[in-house]
């Protein structure tokens, strides 16, 4: 690689803590392992180093980040070195003071996360009550001048409501709803086999997302990536390309290319107890590792998609053939895509219980 790319995006995992128990989570399945966290004080120092890197927005995240106490104290210091802050939440611990307290912290964007437009389905699968809490911040939220994005993970158990969905995020009055198709890695993985939709309902569903575009979506900017498992010829980048436009902090500092590298067995991840953001970012070998396309095995050595999907994505790859180097098995050209259409079978012919995201080692089965 001539010129190394410089890290636009920052994500900021606080807290793995969560009060919900989503089955398609993207944390670690081994939450319990990971209970240490970063104090004040050093993410203060990430958030500085970021933007003297050229990071230019910090997405605040977890598990739920405003479980931290010290959250209005990030947000402000994220504000105070001018990186434009986004923050993921579930909603269930805000309330009209908080929000009030997060724009005047600084907090440029929030985004909050729906899982059913039903309230009993939504409560379900969060394994909490929460709908109501989800739509009373998305409202204050705006009253208070927020844009918001709504974000849906679709799956299965919801699809079939992807109608539903647009309207309550006209209804609500949204910025943006993100209609986010279940990307099977962490607890999404060890779930597949229930969360995965059939090929009619995603067809289904193109077509009343295409619908409502047409109609006029009433000021709400809809996002809609199809799934990779069904009708991707070829795999999306990870991350826009492992280690060349975004980076992770994990809650107890480890430094990852993208958020569930942690999936993959032996690779060593640098923390920021340790090294700067700008030393990490250059010279860790875990970000050179993946990085660019010198690594790449045929067929994606000699493939013209090589500057486009890198290979596409490495937790994906590892997760489905053991090997972390393997071109994703998602594309055609894989010689392990078999593995795709299996997957599907399998999916098609059970229907497994849902394994719920817990601290603890054992997930819970409902």
């Amino acid at each position: 690689m001539d010129q190394l790319p410089r890290p636009l995006a920052l994500l900021a995992e606080v807290t793995y803590r969560c009060p919900l128990q989503c089955p398609y989570c993207s944390n670690p399945l081994e939450l319990e392992k990971y209970r240490q966290e970063l104090d004040t004080a050093t993410w203060l120092r990430v958030f500085e180093e970021a933007a003297e890197l050229g990071v230019v927005q910090l997405h605040l995240s977890g598990g739920e980040p405003l479980v931290r106490r010290d959250i209005m104290e990030l947000v402000r210091g994220a504000s105070r070195v001018g990186l434009y802050t986004n923050m993921s939440t579930g909603a269930t611990v805000v309330d009209d003071t908080m929000l009030k307290r997060l724009h005047d912290a600084g907090l440029d964007h929030l985004q909050v996360s729906l899982l059913d437009t039903e309230p009993e389905s939504n409560d379900r699968l969060a394994n909490a009550r929460s709908f109501d809490r989800k739509r009373d911040a998305v409202l204050g939220a705006k009253k208070l001048g927020f844009p918001v994005t709504l974000n849906v993970v679709l799956h299965r158990q919801n699809l079939d409501r992807i109608g539903e969905v647009i309207a309550l995020a006209q209804e609500w009055q949204v910025n943006r709803l993100e209609l986010a198709h279940t990307q099977y890695t962490g607890w999404a993985f060890l779930n597949r086999a229930a969360l995965m939709p059939t090929r009619e309902q995603l067809a289904h569903a193109h077509d009343v997302v295409e619908q409502a575009r047409a109609a006029g979506t009433r000021g709400v900017d809809i996002l809609h990536v199809l799934p990779d498992y069904y009708f991707e010829k070829y795999p999306k980048a990870c991350l826009q390309g492992w280690g060349m436009v975004s980076m992770s902090v994990a809650p107890d500092g480890l430094v990852l290319p993208c958020q569930t590298a942690r999936e993959i067995p032996g690779l060593e991840f640098p923390s920021v107890t340790d090294h700067s953001l700008q030393d990490i970012w250059e010279n860790a070998p875990i970000f050179n590792r993946f990085r660019g396309t010198d690594w790449m095995p045929e067929p994606c050595r000699s493939c013209d998609q090589r500057e486009i999907d890198f290979g596409g994505c490495r937790c994906q790859a590892f997760l489905m053939t053991g090997d972390v180097t393997a071109t994703d098995p998602i594309c055609t050209l894989s010689p392990d895509h078999h593995l795709v259409e299996e997957a599907l079978q399998e999916a098609q012919r059970s229907d497994p219980p849902l394994q719920f995201r817990v601290m603890s080692s054992r997930p819970v089965a409902g």
